[in-house]
């Protein structure tokens, strides 16, 4: 970065809490499903099946989405309050690091999975408080560069903790011969746990809410109402808002579809199982670098034209893979994504934070991790239709490029809309 260009310590206190997060969202998407499974499927009293470890796993990450999509804006609301911001995030952090770091001592499948979906909730909702801080820790100028740089180290910082824990549960009973499964998880938990907790210390001690709004006190029924009002005034009258979050569930459905599915792909295409998950490690390097580029991009191009950049890339991977058969075109595939995954998500975060009211960022970014949280939903639907109706994997990613190209048209509505 330039002179003039230089992080403040404040805006790398706010990036680092990406890199602290990320590591908690690597392992709860990859090893605690495989550890939730591990104590839950067997013959003996209270144990099941794998189909119904499956069902419940599912089910408890779906209680999670839902749980987050109706507290968030009420919550974001509430931390729109002078001084509550702080007060909320740092609750919402200690509750989802307390219950990473205890998941790894429990042995029962019923409790852990209510643990985890605590923690999980807390994380969402530390999340949310997270995203509206932009607009106190940055300028409206350098608010793409510094969400760019949040999502860059959060992919690279990520991989830190999860090799350990990777490798406590991969090497571990092999090569070490004195980790058990048990005592790998609680290095994974453990590690994740701390990780998470260490890195966000900065932000806890520098982060001071600039924008609020100034009420004495806050009635519960009072913040419901305003948030109603605040739907209503965007569906009315703010345009450009509306025309965005429209097309964020459209293009972001698609993002989350693909990556929620990567390896779905790729085992139906018959391909090796550890050839994907190492390209998909690596796919963390290329979203990692990809992200620095953007954020350098962000000082001289339009936030709007960078985000429809990364819509036209993700139309082109969605087609792509019409012509994908091996690992070599796997990979392809997945550094496609790794191009374009952290910046379209970056760079919307920035956008909505310059298009909203500043003071009432919390109720407003509660509003947008609905459209976030309910990412993939839609395209899940659409991959099991054409499945089910006899469709190849490839058809059925490749018909989720109308999901991009009905965001392109809605996000060009909201510029449109902006310019009037």
């Amino acid at each position: 970065m330039g002179k003039n260009n230089k992080l403040t310590k404040t805006e790398k206190s706010w990036i680092l809490y990406d890199v602290g997060n990320s590591a908690f969202t690597m392992l709860a998407c990859s090893l605690v499903p495989i550890w939730f499974k591990s104590l839950a499927i067997g013959d003996g009293p209270g144990q099941i099946t794998s189909d119904q470890a499956t069902a419940y796993w599912a089910l408890a990450m779906s209680i999670v989405t839902l749980i987050v999509a109706l507290l968030g804006p009420a919550l974001g609301a509430f931390t729109d309050t002078k001084g509550r911001k702080k007060i909320f995030f740092t609750t919402a952090l200690a509750i989802g690091v307390i219950g990473c770091f205890i998941g790894g001592f429990i042995r029962g499948w019923l409790l852990f999975m209510i643990v985890l979906v605590i923690s999980k909730v807390a994380y969402s909702a530390s999340q949310v408080f997270y995203d509206s801080m932009l607009n106190d820790v940055t300028t409206e100028e350098r608010m793409d560069e510094v969400s760019s740089y949040g999502y860059a180290w959060g992919y690279i910082g990520s991989c830190i903790p999860f090799a350990i824990a990777l490798g406590a549960y991969v090497l571990g009973p092999d090569m070490l011969g004195m980790i058990s499964d048990s005592l790998s998880r609680i290095i994974g938990f453990g590690v994740t746990a701390a990780w998470w907790f260490i890195v966000t210390i900065p932000l806890l001690k520098n982060y001071d809410q600039i924008h609020y709004v100034d009420r004495e006190r806050v009635v519960v029924g009072e913040v419901f109402k305003g948030i109603g009002h605040t739907v209503v005034k965007i569906i009315k009258y703010d345009k450009e808002v509306l025309y965005f979050l429209i097309a964020f569930f459209m293009y972001i459905d698609g993002v989350g579809t693909i990556i929620d599915n990567c390896i779905n792909i790729g085992t139906d295409l018959g391909l090796n199982t550890v050839g994907q998950v190492v390209t998909l490690l690596l796919t963390q390097v290329v979203a990692f670098v990809f992200s620095l580029i953007f954020a350098v991009f962000s000082r001289k191009y339009k936030t709007v034209t960078l985000i429809k950049t990364c819509i036209v890339g993700y139309f082109f991977v969605c087609l792509y893979d019409l012509t994908l058969h091996s690992l070599v075109g796997f990979a392809i595939l997945a550094f496609g994504i790794g191009m374009f995954q952290g910046s379209i998500q970056s760079l919307s975060r920035s956008y909505f934070s310059k298009i909203i009211p500043p003071n009432n960022s919390g109720e407003y970014f509660g509003l947008y991790d609905i459209f976030c949280k309910g990412s993939s939903f839609l395209g899940s639907a659409v991959l099991a239709g054409v499945k089910l109706a006899g469709g190849t994997i490839n058809i059925a990613v490749a018909s989720l490029a109308v999901f991009f190209a009905v965001g392109f048209i809605f996000l060009s509505m909201s510029e449109k809309a902006k310019a009037e």
